[in-house]
């Protein structure tokens, strides 16, 4: 939760956060976890919103798909390479390359020997 209050933080004026007064420091404060808050529930949406798209992938897919793992995977982890995929869900590095493909996930990383994505 720090690095959410410290983003809230951040967006609160130092002269405010900083003031010899008790209850400007207070309101200050307050208003700081209310933008964390704020952010936090953007954040979530967000996540959801990229769980709904990458699910409408699963459409029409067998039962037993490794989509829906690399799913979970994606939104539990900020960045995952092909060494990752293939060792939480127990398959080869060139079919958690496919997976990807078929997911559609974002790379973060530029080509080369080592390739990772997120949701961005």
């Amino acid at each position: 939760h720090l690095f959410c209050l410290n983003a809230g933080l951040r967006l609160v004026p130092r002269e405010r956060r900083k003031s010899p007064v008790r209850t400007t420091r207070l309101l200050a404060v307050l208003d700081a976890f209310a933008e964390a808050a704020s952010s936090g529930l953007k954040e979530l949406d967000r996540l959801a919103l990229a769980k709904g798209q990458m699910e409408r992938r699963l459409r029409k897919r067998r039962k037993n798909s490794s989509l829906p793992a690399l799913i979970e995977l994606v939104l539990a982890r900020p960045v995952v390479s092909a060494a990752l995929i293939a060792a939480e869900l127990k398959i080869s590095q060139r079919a958690a390359l496919g997976l990807v493909a078929e997911l559609g996930i974002r790379e973060v990383t530029g080509r080369g020997r080592y390739r990772a994505w997120g949701i961005l």
